[in-house]
């Protein structure tokens, strides 16, 4: 039976969206940013769900699976982002 453990996402993620969101920081300079962790997401979702869906050559079941939520949710998403 397959491990089903979570591996954390390697260094270079972790650092690639450190050195990212810091930049995004700095470039709003004093303003403050509204709703940082939803605009993050918003940018980050809609690409992650495009890549895996290719990855899986369209395969709902696979895609979710390999993101780790259901296929209910998944559709949900597909459709909000018009994927």
């Amino acid at each position: 039976m397959p491990d089903k453990t979570v591996s954390a996402p390697s260094p270079c993620l972790r650092e690639f969206v450190t050195d990212v969101v810091k930049r995004y920081l700095d470039d709003m300079g004093s303003t403050p940013p509204d709703n940082l962790h939803e605009v993050i997401l918003k940018e980050v979702e809609r690409p992650l769900i495009q890549t895996v869906m290719n990855h899986t050559g369209g395969n709902q079941s696979r895609a979710a699976q390999i993101l780790g939520v259901t296929r209910s949710t998944l559709r949900n998403r597909i459709r909000r982002y018009q994927l």
